[in-house]
């Protein structure tokens, strides 16, 4: 069944890697070569190919299920339209593996102890329950003893700046907040509850967010748009005495600093502060980049065309400049722009590391950077927040710490980097060691 996203309103771009995945129910004649033609097809037109499984062998046919990235849903038609006209294959039917996931939701609440007898519900519920009650009345500290408290994160949005989509609202981020405690629950085994708040206005989401805090150990901040991103995040702090963390700032800093690290030590210069690191777009996340790198030593300077995000650097203590000067300068260029081609090859230095970070295609490609003198280069595609936050929050939970500090974000991002592998800047988040040592290194330094 195709997704319910009408084509106007998914135009068809072929620029980046196809990541719209669907399984084709594929009708083919019992020939040889057929199989192979269709997929000739299938990759003329600009689709990958994955899975192939054979469903049915008839006399005279296969039913195969194949499994295609194409771009989005006109590229889809397009493909269907070159199987049906060009192959003596038929698709008896498409299956949208995104839509199917997300069917029924990707959460669920369940219990941590047996209630099969009256007796259970006494201890449970009432009246045992009442004990418990007052006892957290008279010492609060107990909750994270006696209630899920101590290992329960809040993921809270309003929706205005969602991935890529933009203002989508908050109902319509639920999807993203339900991935997010998804990923809790299988990195680190925490407890994650989506709070999607509809409310735009900074002073009042901080008012419902303080509100809703004292039934979580932490609070996850989730694509809010700036500049109310910075205001809610340092209200919230202020306000309460948990940890509070918008990912969207500190868990992508966190690793892109792995990153660096990573290509410091691939280009023989691990251990080296000493060094230039220009940061192109002073957005959400590359304000949060510029500061971490200054509170792991490093010298920064910052790109923006807006005078509000550079003077925020400006007051963090970082410099700023324009694009041509900060590229003759840095050892490290870095640039979260959104801004194809923002990077010319001009600009790159011999041995710098250029780390352009826009996805779906990058201000300048990696290739095009090494060639044009670059020592290291690498886009974005495995800078994944899912390495960072997870541990970030585990550790500060495990210990009752109120804050993530720039500390601790550097002894994840450390952490991050020691696990990757040769040649890479990061390792996989499915790493079974990544979580468990980001949580541990965490813990010493919080």
């Amino acid at each position: 069944m195709l997704s319910p996203m009408p084509p106007e309103e998914t135009p068809h771009s072929r620029v980046g890697i196809p990541d719209y995945d669907v399984v084709l129910t594929v009708r083919n004649p019992q020939k040889p070569g057929m199989i192979g033609s269709m997929l000739a097809v299938v990759g003329a037109h600009g689709a990958l190919v994955g899975d192939i499984e054979t469903r049915y062998i008839g006399r005279d046919h296969f039913l195969r299920d194949v499994t295609l990235s194409v771009h989005d849903q006109p590229h889809l038609e397009e493909v269907l339209r070159a199987i049906e006209t060009e192959t003596e294959a038929r698709v008896e039917d498409v299956r949208d593996l995104v839509f199917e996931r997300h069917t029924g939701g990707k959460l669920r609440t369940s219990r941590t102890t047996p209630v099969e007898s009256l007796e259970d519900l006494r201890y449970i519920y009432t009246p045992g329950v009442a004990r418990v009650c007052k006892a957290i009345e008279q010492e609060p500290a107990l909750a994270r003893t006696y209630t899920a408290l101590g290992h329960t994160v809040a993921i809270v949005t309003n929706g205005t700046r969602v991935l890529g989509l933009g203002d989508i609202g908050a109902l319509a981020s639920l999807p993203v907040m339900e991935g997010k405690a998804v990923l809790y629950d299988r990195f680190v085994g925490l407890s994650a509850v989506p709070l999607v708040i509809e409310e735009k206005d900074p002073e009042a989401f901080v008012e419902t967010v303080v509100r809703l805090a004292p039934g979580f150990g932490g609070i996850h901040l989730e694509d809010i748009r700036t500049p109310d991103c910075f205001w809610i995040e340092d209200e919230l702090i202020r306000r309460l005495p948990q940890p509070v963390m918008h990912d969207d700032q500190h868990g992508t800093a966190t690793v892109l600093l792995a990153a660096v690290l990573s290509a410091l030590r691939h280009t023989g210069r691990e251990g080296r502060r000493d060094l230039t690191c220009a940061q192109v777009g002073l957005g959400a996340a590359g304000l949060a980049i510029a500061r971490l790198l200054m509170d792991a030593g490093f010298d920064v300077v910052g790109v923006d065309p807006g005078d509000d995000a550079r003077q925020r650097l400006e007051r963090a203590g970082g410099r700023t400049a324009d694009l041509h000067d900060a590229a003759a300068e840095a050892d490290v260029l870095i640039a979260t722009t959104g801004v194809v081609g923002l990077i010319t090859p001009e600009m790159v230095r011999d041995g710098q590391i250029v780390l352009a970070l826009s996805n779906p295609v990058p201000e300048i490609t990696p290739e095009a950077a090494i060639e044009a003198g670059a020592a290291f280069a690498a886009d974005g595609r495995s800078v994944n927040n899912a390495l960072a936050f997870p541990g970030l929050f585990k550790a500060a939970l495990d210990v009752g710490a109120p804050a993530i500090t720039s500390a601790m974000k550097i002894a994840a991002a450390e952490a991050i980097s020691e696990l990757a592998p040769a040649g890479e800047l990061v390792p996989s988040p499915f790493d079974p060691r990544v979580h468990d040592h980001v949580t541990a290194v965490v813990t010493r330094a919080a």
